[in-house]
């Protein structure tokens, strides 16, 4: 599999690690929207939303909690940030590995 995530989880390509356990990993985003932008990831592959099993129903609560400690470690757990996923093409979907997207560090704007 040519996941560029997949490789990350395996060391096989560098990454600013933000937080990690033995089920996920955090990093920084390679191209940032705004001053906080950590990318969390299952290490186990999961193309999408839209592939999670029942089996996989621990690992994503896992990682949710994990957000958590991401937040703390950005510092942005008090001002608050927001998370996202993006989904298929339509989604802006860019890389097919489930991701979580933690922005943060100055006010967000919303725009539809």
């Amino acid at each position: 599999m040519d996941c560029i995530f997949c490789k990350i989880v395996n060391g096989e390509i560098p990454s600013k690690k933000v937080y990690e356990d033995e089920h996920v990993v955090a990093f920084e985003d390679i191209n940032p929207i705004a001053p906080v932008h950590i990318l969390t990831i299952p290490k186990k592959h999961i193309s999408s939303v839209l592939d999670m099993k029942e089996e996989d129903k621990e690992l994503i609560g896992h990682l949710h909690l994990a957000l958590q400690k991401v937040a703390e470690a950005a510092g942005v757990k008090e001002d608050g940030f927001r998370v996202i996923t993006n989904t298929g093409v339509h989604g802006q979907q860019t890389v097919f590995h489930i991701h979580y997207h933690l922005v943060g560090g100055r006010q967000l704007e919303w725009k539809m």
